[in-house]
């Protein structure tokens, strides 16, 4: 079976209408005989000549022509396709266009010449890895591109022409270039409300990407064509009159299904063919809801309703406020056929608002469960859409050209598209190529010209950097009034690279004065890895970091690198512990009768020195506390537990090792007076009595002050107590 293309050019949808209407800001002459003018011009130019599809140039002009005359195009538009091919076999097309039709006419031929370029070279660029990306990104561009919408129309027709030709010839035909047609310009022309081209391009794509499927769905769709087209046309005039005669003033049109359209949902719910409803469809559309309901009570009453197809969106619209009324029912033959009915207000939302026919059709992997427009982007070609239809009650409210100024999109070399906030310049470009570009960034032309590295660019030029091969961000980018980076993105890149820098010199430093140590040290065979793990750090460059931020201690390293002194031999009786200037010395030369290296802690709460008498009391876990003779709490201790009081006496200390200090309180009694604590902390000071601690309190003109003093032995301490009760004020100087 042969299937052919359609001949006849889409029909105009009143969307369209308005679209054609309203779509330039500026509308193009309309000089005598324009059309034939522009084919007479371009005719020599193009008469031998072909596309890249195989396809004559001016056959292929023709035909665009036709196409735009069949949506309700003017002959300026019509005489554009010629001149827009015309263009690339022209030297100086501005110059020459604007001189023989006008700036309009140049401007027109020429944007739209530039954006066919651009996408032909972004499709042979598309990257295998993420098509639908850069599918996306090229959709985007179209209409960030298109200042002027005639050139977007213009595109739409060359593109729907160049599917038809490769139909009819039967020629090969780029997968990309289809891919793009489906995914970029059917939505498009869906939301310029040209629906027969969209449905036209739709069916052409499921040819060419599934030609099996699309034959077995033709061919059952043609078994019984004429018959289902009777069948719709008897109903649809029967539903008219019916209501007419109920005074409800209803226009009723057919709805038949393309075939792409019926494969989307037979796969969207996984049906067969016959259970497509729809295949068979009517539109009605009435004054009002009132008349909504009595419309939908006479279907009912005349034809058997299937229920659970029943759907009332105007009690419970769409989210997206879609409003209509869809019922399905069976004719006197029991064939389905869908019936949708709505207001002319419901229509025109549906056709026009926010609940536009392609919010919802286009719901991408949501499907047919749930519908999404609110990304900022629909939102653009939601307002897009109205002020195409009220453009001249919207005039000057909202500039059309200012509803993609954020985004721009550029090309690489390659001609894969870039998208860029707006005002981005070279430099921004090399960054979302590769952080690595970005970098090593010293150059660039901007359509083959050399431009400095701080240019804006603008949308679909072609943009080339030239690196070194090893290099460095330079800081004036991170300078705002320099007006080199404006991505976010490039900028966080930019200091992230600086920051590492500054990382890298701080472990430098740190590297040096570690390994200065071990050389010092003579440790130079020592890894650095071993040495870090010994320390707590993961790696030998997280040491060198903090060390380096002077935030780690040489003398940490050193400790580690230094082994301690051999313990004492096991029969030694004395327990002699080396003396550091941060250990507490008060455990040195005690002695515990009868058991060798016991541990021992000289007792707080009474702070034995040599020569008190001194009593130890074993405790749990932490050896034996060693109290004075005297000590209050030791005689308590012994009263409760008195098997765990042992014998110890004061060692001798060995002559290697300086006299042991010990620190004892020392509570003073004095009338209060200013400068007293200065007083006693002189005396303290002459007789170099080292003080550790101070705690003083006044009651009532008295201070009661303590203090806790290093001391080599008790009897020296009784010395300096009887100088400092000598000082003025001063009533007793004691040990507690």
């Amino acid at each position: 079976m042969k299937i052919h293309p359609p001949t006849q050019p889409p029909a105009l949808s009143d969307a369209a209408a308005q679209l054609i209407a309203a779509t330039a800001p500026h509308p193009l002459p309309e000089p005598a005989h324009a059309l034939a003018h522009a084919r007479a011009f371009a005719e020599p130019l193009l008469a031998g000549a072909s596309l890249d599809s195989g396809e004559n140039t001016l056959a292929h002009a023709d035909a665009v022509a036709a196409i735009l005359k069949g949506i309700g195009g003017s002959e300026a538009m019509q005489a554009a396709s010629y001149l827009v091919q015309a263009c690339i076999h022209l030297n100086q097309p501005e110059e020459l266009i604007t001189k023989t039709f006008g700036a309009n006419f140049a401007t027109l031929a020429l944007e739209t010449t530039q954006l066919m370029r651009v996408q032909r070279q972004a499709r042979a660029a598309q990257p295998v890895d993420d098509p639908a990306l850069q599918t996306e990104n090229v959709r985007k561009m179209l209409l960030a591109f298109s200042r002027d919408l005639r050139v977007v129309l213009l595109h739409l027709a060359s593109r729907l022409q160049t599917l038809r030709f490769h139909a009819a010839s039967k020629r090969p035909v780029s997968p990309g270039l289809v891919r793009e047609s489906l995914q970029v310009f059917a939505p498009l022309a869906n939301r310029l409300g040209i629906w027969q081209m969209k449905w036209e391009l739709e069916d052409l794509c499921l040819r060419f990407l599934e030609p099996d499927v699309y034959k077995q769905v033709a061919r059952l769709l043609d078994e019984k064509r004429g018959e289902r087209e009777l069948c719709i046309e008897q109903l649809r005039a029967r539903l008219e009159a019916e209501l007419r005669a109920r005074s409800i003033s209803a226009s009723v049109q057919g709805r038949p299904k393309h075939i792409y359209s019926i494969v989307k949902k037979m796969r969207g719910k996984a049906l067969n063919f016959d259970q497509v409803f729809d295949i068979r469809a009517l539109r009605v559309v009435v004054p009002t809801v009132k008349d909504c309901y009595a419309a939908l009570s006479w279907v009912h009453q005349q034809f058997k309703p299937i229920e659970q197809e029943f759907d009332d969106y105007i009690a419970r619209p769409k989210p997206n406020g879609y409003q209509s009324l869809h019922t399905v029912v069976r004719d006197d033959n029991g064939k389905p056929i869908e019936i949708q009915i709505r207001t002319q207000a419901m229509h025109r939302h549906a056709e026009h608002g926010m609940a536009a026919h392609w919010v919802y059709k286009e719901a991408g992997s949501k499907g047919y469960a749930g519908v999404s427009a609110s990304s900022a982007y629909d939102a653009k070609i939601a307002v897009l859409r109205q002020l195409l239809a009220w453009e001249r009650d919207l005039s000057g409210a909202l500039p059309q050209r200012a509803l993609f100024e954020d985004r721009i999109y550029v090309l690489t070399p390659d001609a894969a598209v870039v998208e860029l906030p707006q005002g981005a310049t070279p430099v921004d470009f090399a960054y979302a190529v590769h952080t690595s570009v970005g970098h090593r960034c010293r150059g660039a032309r901007v359509d083959g010209a050399i431009v400095p590295l701080n240019t804006a660019l603008q949308n679909g030029q072609t943009v080339e950097i030239s690196t070194v091969k090893e290099g460095r961000p330079s800081r004036d980018w991170l300078n705002a009034e320099l007006g080199y980076l404006v991505s976010y993105r490039a900028k966080a890149k930019v200091r992230a690279w600086f920051n590492a820098q500054a990382t890298h010199e701080t472990m430098a430093r740190g590297r040096e004065a570690v390994e200065k140590l071990l050389q010092r040290e003579g440790k130079t065979a020592l890894k650095l890895d071993d040495l870090a793990a010994q320390l707590g750090f993961k790696s030998a460059d997280a040491l060198f970091e903090v060390v380096g931020k002077d935030e780690f201690s040489l003398r940490s390293i050193e400790a580690v690198l230094r082994p301690p002194e051999p313990a004492p031999p096991p029969s030694a009786q004395l327990l002699h512990k080396k003396t550091r200037s941060h250990d507490p010395p008060r455990k040195d030369g005690v002695l515990v009768v009868g058991i060798e290296s016991l541990l021992t802690e000289l007792a707080k709460c009474c702070r034995p020195a040599p020569p008190d008498a001194i009593v130890g009391f074993v405790t749990r876990g932490k050896g034996v506390s060693v109290h004075r003779a005297d000590c209050s709490n030791l005689r308590e201790m012994a009263a409760r537990s008195i098997e765990r009081v042992i014998d110890v006496e004061w060692g001798q200390p060995r002559p290697a090792v300086s006299a042991a200090v010990y620190p004892v309180n020392v509570a003073v009694q004095a009338a209060d007076r200013q400068g007293l604590l200065r007083d006693i902390s002189e005396v303290f000071a002459r007789e170099k009595t080292n003080v550790i601690g101070v705690q003083t309190r006044s009651v009532k003109g008295t201070a009661w002050m303590t203090f806790t003093v290093e001391v080599t032995d008790a009897i020296r301490l009784n010395k300096v107590l009887g100088i400092v009760a000598d000082v003025p004020g001063v009533r007793s100087a004691r040990r507690p």
